[in-house]
């Protein structure tokens, strides 16, 4: 498949693209600034140019399925939270149908889908991600929602916990090279086809995890 990634300069696209490669798609690696473009080659990528402030669609032409995994991190204010996490996400879900495009994968976080059940200062984030996951899950798309828990910068395992339509509130942390390996997973699995799908740190290799969706 095609296969663009929005995001595909932040810690988790950095990974997912080198592994769409090594899987045999064509990665497409959606960026804000041209200054980025030599990284996402050099991962396998075509890069390409799209704001999520501003305009994100052209960026999508001839792409089989896309990949949402930006932020706007934890230094900025809540404002931009809210223009990318949120507002940013749903664009990019329109222009998907604009383009049509039908396969969507959504990383999201754990605790999205009850952000009532999250207290404190993150509250604004999780609700955030709510209300991207919801759209996305009212719209025509073929979508998959991976709500990671706490993410790390440790290598990879391979294996995860992948828990289907739950949401516990305990569990280890997770690689985000794993959370990459999970996406390509999912993009080869139709069955997790209309599932959000909470990752921790776990034992399960993680196309078997996958699977479970079937």
């Amino acid at each position: 498949m095609n296969v663009a990634v929005i995001g595909a300069n932040g810690g988790i696209g950095r990974r997912l693209l080198p592994r769409l490669d090594q899987a045999g798609h064509d990665p497409i690696g959606v960026v804000r600034s041209d200054e980025q473009f030599d990284a996402i080659r050099e991962r396998g990528g075509e890069p390409r140019l799209g704001d999520l402030e501003e305009e994100v669609a052209p960026a999508l032409e001839g792409a089989d399925a896309v990949v949402f995994t930006a932020g706007a991190g934890g230094s900025t204010g809540w404002d931009k939270t809210i223009l990318v996490d949120l507002w940013g996400a749903e664009r990019a879900v329109t222009a998907c149908a604009k383009c049509g495009i039908d396969r969507f994968v959504m990383v999201s976080s754990r605790g999205a889908g009850d952000p009532e059940s999250r207290q404190g200062p993150i509250k604004p984030y999780i609700v955030a991600k709510h209300v991207a996951d919801r759209s996305l899950q009212r719209s025509p798309l073929e979508e998959t929602i991976l709500r990671p828990t706490r993410l790390t910068d440790e290598e990879g395992t391979g294996r995860v916990a992948a828990h289907f339509g739950t949401d516990p509130e305990t569990g280890p942390p997770i690689p985000r090279d794993d959370v990459a390996q999970a996406v390509v997973a999912c993009l080869e699995n139709k069955d997790t086809v209309g599932h959000a799908v909470t990752l921790y740190g776990g034992d399960i290799p993680i196309e078997e995890a996958m699977q479970e969706a079937s």
